[in-house]
């Protein structure tokens, strides 16, 4: 077992690494790396916790019947014009086009290679959290900090990272954008089973994720990414409240202060993609504002937080097929409204969602509508001022670049964009992004065993150690998985009936299960029976676990070494 001593800077923690050793864990889990591991959690666990267990007492009140709204105690942040965010900082003016997906080798060459201005290295939803998994991701951001990134694919493949000349243009012709890194930790519900925080009288603990993650990238790539005239930049996931952003504000000034660091060389983008940090944006952007570069429009997991904050308060809360849930629908419009207006009002970038269709080669029908629906989604975020949005495919690049290039082109030329008529932080705007009962659509047959499928074949995937999956010509990460159980778990509450007349009961969910992995092609190592085990776990209790990977997290992922 290694053991890493905290050192001077928290001498009443050390940390244990419980999980195996491999040939370059060393690179990663350094003396520097561990002491920072532990001093972070000797300052700011307790905090942790508690914002943990604010998050379970604030759902009581809603289950309760309190309804979110703009916090009146914090209403002079928003009154106050004065106040701005420090914005992007080296390396992240330029974000027309983000593409993400987890930190792997391959991923992280083509991402680099693709044209984007930004890669998104995904620790979060797009990753399944095993242990090879967490120091692979650490090592790739390392390698690529330094421009060592390479990969050789079992068929004796090489893959490495394109050259870029001074016009711009790597091997071939191939246009090769000076790609920025973020990298995305787990949120701060996640635990890292495989790291314990020991204290002097033996008592341990498990090490939060979200520390860990940050804790490895900062001391492994921080210096070198500062040297490369660009910065140790995140997006931060999951934030229910501005005490949360400014938890993490705490975590990044520590870092600089350890890393020797000036103050203001971390820059964090803040993924509102649950509904009760849509109701305290500007508040999220003020508790960073030394470290923020602005807003991001998560909807994937906005829309699971809308259906899991109001599962239990009633039919009216129902949404319908997850696709029929777009950006175009009044509440998702008036959130997508509410963060670019924000941030422009703050001087922080305001960037798109992800539009989960990618294209297929085997099918150019397919492929175009893609494209097409790609094409509309970004041209439609541009028009309405973002300043860039994702893409989960290198294919998708040119179209999302495209959309945004055209709209500066027509500010270029002095046609301003219509603006919208401005969102005050008032009770009318509530009603807006709580207006669920106003999403047209159905709950239909087609859409319940969509959801079943869709879900079964993630968490499978998830549980062999893959976490985003091209699904149906959908990219699936955790966070579209997890809008199908908890729709699925929404259903059976409310007895909702399809189109057909019939209730979604437990019954007959599980015919639809069942029939599924009857369906799906079979591999002696495939996960299929566990992930349907998980599948009931998480959409056919009586209970609703918060979150389906802390569901599965330690029983199928951990693997701790005696």
């Amino acid at each position: 077992m290694t053991t890493g001593q905290a050192g001077r800077r928290s001498p009443a923690l050390r940390v244990e690494v419980l999980g195996s050793e491999s040939e370059r864990t060393g690179e990663v889990l350094t003396d520097e790396a561990l002491a920072l591991v532990a001093d972070l959690h000797r300052r700011l666990a307790g905090r942790r916790h508690d914002l943990l267990r604010a998050r379970v007492e604030r759902q009581h009140r809603i289950d309760g019947g309190v309804t979110p709204a703009f916090l009146p105690q914090t209403a002079y942040i928003r009154a106050d014009p004065t106040w701005r965010v420090a914005g992007p900082g080296p390396g992240l003016e330029d974000r027309r086009v983000e593409i993400t997906g987890p930190c792997e080798p391959k991923m992280g060459i083509n991402a680099l290679n693709c044209g984007a201005q930004v890669w998104l290295a995904d620790m979060e939803d797009a990753s399944s959290p095993t242990w090879e998994n967490t120091i692979t991701s650490q090592l790739v951001l390392r390698d690529a900090a330094r421009g060592q990134l390479t990969h050789t694919a079992a068929d004796g493949r090489r893959y490495e990272v394109l050259p870029v000349d001074l016009d711009g243009r790597g091997l071939a012709g191939h246009r090769v954008a000076d790609t920025t890194i973020v990298m995305r930790p787990r949120g701060w519900h996640m635990t890292e089973k495989h790291l314990r925080l020991v204290d002097e009288s033996g008592q341990g603990c498990p090490a939060s994720a979200s520390l860990v993650d940050w804790a490895l990238f900062a001391t492994g790539c921080a210096r070198e990414l500062v040297a490369s005239g660009k910065g140790p930049y995140v997006y931060l996931p999951k934030l229910q409240s501005h005490l949360e952003a400014r938890l993490w504000d705490e975590v990044f000034t520590v870092t600089e202060e350890y890393l020797g660091l000036p103050h203001g060389t971390v820059r964090a983008t803040v993924l509102v993609e649950t509904i009760h940090a849509a109701f305290e944006m500007e508040e999220i952007l003020y508790e960073l504002r030394d470290h923020c570069a602005g807003l991001n429009a998560g909807r994937w997991d906005y829309i699971f937080s809308i259906i899991k904050t109001f599962r239990g308060r009633g039919p009216q809360w129902v949404l319908p097929d997850r696709a029929d849930v777009t950006m175009t629908v009044p509440p998702m419009a008036a959130y997508a409204q509410l963060l670019q207006q924000t941030c422009h009002r703050r001087g922080a970038q305001a960037i798109g969602g992800m539009s989960a269709f990618i294209p297929l080669k085997s099918n150019p029908s397919v492929t175009e509508q893609a494209l097409e629906k790609v094409r509309a989604d970004k041209e439609r975020e541009a028009r309405m001022g973002f300043d860039g949005s994702w893409v989960a495919h290198p294919g998708l690049v040119d179209v999302a670049r495209a959309a945004f290039d055209a709209e500066l082109e027509r500010r270029e030329r002095g046609e301003q964009p219509q603006a919208s008529a401005a969102l005050p932080s008032d009770a009318r705007t509530a009603e807006r992004l709580l207006d669920v009962a106003s999403v047209p659509g159905r709950v239909t047959s087609d859409g319940l065993r969509t959801n079943v499928s869709a879900a079964v074949r993630y968490i499978a995937a998830w549980l062999g150690g893959t976490g985003a999956v091209a699904i149906d010509g959908l990219m699936e990460d955790a966070a579209t998985a997890e809008i199908s159980r908890a729709q699925v778990w929404q259903w059976i509450r409310w007895g909702i009936k399809t189109e057909d007349g019939r209730a979604v009961t437990r019954g007959r969910v599980e015919e639809v299960l069942d029939d599924v992995v009857e369906w799906l092609p079979r591999r002696s190592d495939d996960h299929v029976d566990e992930a349907a085990q998980v599948f009931r776990q998480v959409a056919l209790g009586e209970e609703f676990p918060a979150f389906v990977t802390t569901a599965a997290y330690i029983k199928h992922l951990v693997a701790v070494r005696v």
